[in-house]
């Protein structure tokens, strides 16, 4: 199996895009000049979730597409603890959120949001039968 091991956000302002995400998310990250490409590493954990598996890797999935619901694009989910409280921040530092906050049956409350940059994005706060 060929894991994913990375993602990618494109930006128009670079210090906008990681005020955006460091303030909201708490996510390190680090300019790596104008000699590679004015690429911005971002480190959103200190350690991977799940030890013992291959460095960086996540897993994703695939939904079915709901005319009622708006942006539906391919997103990276970022786990939070209080989805209110993340949907208020995406709001105060120059997002948007998409609709309100729907339950998944066992894995938790969730909504999209777009960044400062058009980028569209997911939030989930995990039932008590999933953790961070």
């Amino acid at each position: 199996m060929n894991p994913v091991v990375h993602f990618e956000f494109p930006y128009k302002d670079g210090e906008r895009i990681s005020a955006f995400y460091k303030t909201v998310f708490g996510w390190e990250l680090t300019p790596s000049g104008a000699d590679f490409g004015s690429y911005i590493l971002a480190t959103t954990a200190e350690t991977d979730a799940k030890p013992g598996s291959p460095a960086g890797t996540i897993n994703g999935g695939f939904f079915p597409l709901n005319p009622n619901r708006p942006g539906q694009y391919p997103s990276v989910v970022i786990g939070v603890g209080d989805i209110e409280e993340s949907m208020k921040a995406i709001k105060q530092h120059g997002g948007a959120v998409l609709g309100e906050p729907h339950n998944i049956p066992n894995f938790g409350f969730y909504v999209a949001f777009y960044d400062t940059e058009g980028n569209r994005n997911s939030i989930i706060q995990p039932s008590k039968m999933q953790t961070l």
